[in-house]
């Protein structure tokens, strides 16, 4: 299982997929919760693009078998419900993994918790990245002419 936001999709994202189904074996399969816009919002920002067209695109993901929106109330929810064995976290996550692994014990559950720890570099290789740029060309006549 893998988890996050998902909202413009970057190398970054498919690097990190990748290595979480690689984790797998070669016949896993990959579970990805994506988070809800009133997650975002509490943990990041707002998002641009909404849960449902996310999760649309994130299934769409070459790596991905099945993917899901999070809880609302409790974010371990579709994890008792899935009870993956490997739950992934990507490098620009910041979760306790250790709080994680606690409250994966309190409820009984298996998962192996692990960090990704590499990551794809590009020039745009992440969300807030993507967007500092569009910014920037905003007000560009030439970068406005074709949308």
């Amino acid at each position: 299982m893998a988890t996050g936001t998902f909202d413009i999709i970057h190398p970054g994202h498919g690097y990190y997929l990748h290595e979480s189904k690689k984790l797998g074996g070669e016949d896993s399969k990959l579970v990805v919760v994506v988070a809800r816009d009133s997650t975002v919002r509490s943990r990041k920002r707002v998002p641009i693009v909404n849960e449902d067209q996310r999760l649309e695109v994130v299934k769409m993901l070459k790596p991905v078998d099945d993917a899901y929106l999070g809880s609302n109330t409790d974010m371990f929810e579709i994890v008792c419900k899935i009870d993956p064995d490997i739950i992934t976290i990507g490098s620009d996550q910041n979760f306790d993994l250790d709080q994680l692994r606690d409250e994966l014990n309190k409820r009984k559950l298996k998962a192996e918790v692990v960090k990704i720890t590499g990551y794809k570099e590009s020039p745009l290789d992440s969300s807030c990245k993507i967007i500092r740029k569009i910014k920037e060309t905003e007000f560009q006549e030439d970068a406005l002419k074709n949308c």
